[in-house]
């Protein structure tokens, strides 16, 4: 397979971040990928001693579709959390500092005011924890040539971006990956991916990642087509590398012992 281009959502339920490159570690995430969590109300999450909790505890675009109009941007430099809506900056505030987090929390009550259950309050994920929606959720990657497949069955186009993949990948054939779980994955510089899980989709996928709107029904075109709901794969590393657009993926072949 070949990496076609390479994203990171910085928080959980924002906008993503297109990257050309990554250098993943062993036993880590995706650089950069859900570092922070909006809390829609009070979660019981303690940061000090991170458990990871269920996904509607925080805002989503499973619930909150609203949140895909905002395009954001995560400075690594200065911890800045930039916030875009109609093409106009609308907050730029510093994770870092009680100040810049009171100003998210105040940004975010003024714009989901009528879908809070309680004050949205930004959550730091401390290492080596992040706010994934599954626990094996280190590394994950959508097949471009499952999603043209899909494509061809419900005849509309379907924005890749509705799955929040961090590899987007071609040069493989349709839903193969769905057969990869327990498989080795292998880059050229000595990195190693192993397929653990598939991706169980939710109706996040029904909300256009641009204007916001629920405009398919992606987990009911899945069934209808497939018989199942997932589009996807989580993966661990095994062995730290680095990815970038345009590089080459193998599959490790089936040991014949």
């Amino acid at each position: 397979m070949q990496i076609e281009t390479l994203y990171r959502y910085p928080v959980k339920g924002l906008s993503p971040e297109r990257v050309t490159g990554a250098v993943l570690t062993a036993g880590g995430f995706f650089p950069g990928d859900r570092l922070f969590a909006i809390e829609n109300g009070p979660s019981g999450f303690d940061p000090a001693a991170p458990v990871h909790q269920p996904k509607i505890k925080y805002l989503m675009l499973m619930r909150n579709a609203a949140l895909a109009r905002l395009k954001t941007r995560y400075d690594d430099a200065n911890g800045d959390l930039v916030i875009h809506e109609g093409g106009e900056e609308r907050l730029r505030a510093a994770t870092a500092t009680e100040e810049g987090r009171a100003a998210i929390t105040r940004f975010f009550e003024g714009f989901m005011q009528d879908e809070l259950r309680g004050p949205p309050k930004l959550l730091t994920a401390l290492p080596p924890y992040r706010f994934t929606d599954s626990l094996m959720g280190f590394v994950s990657i959508i097949n471009l040539a499952s999603i043209a497949d899909l494509e061809g069955r419900l005849g509309r186009p379907i924005d890749p971006l509705r799955f929040r993949g961090n590899l987007m990948v071609g040069e493989l054939g349709p839903w193969v990956e769905n057969d990869l779980v327990g498989r080795e994955i292998a880059g050229a510089d000595g990195l190693r991916l192993q397929v653990v899980k598939r991706i169980v989709r939710c109706a996040a996928t029904n909300v256009d990642p641009e204007t916001g709107a629920r405009d398919m029904q992606i987990p009911d075109a899945l069934m209808r087509h497939y018989g199942h709901v997932d589009c996807g794969v989580y993966c661990r590393v095994l062995a730290g590398g680095t990815l970038s657009e345009g590089d080459g993926l193998t599959i490790v072949e089936h040991d014949s012992a």
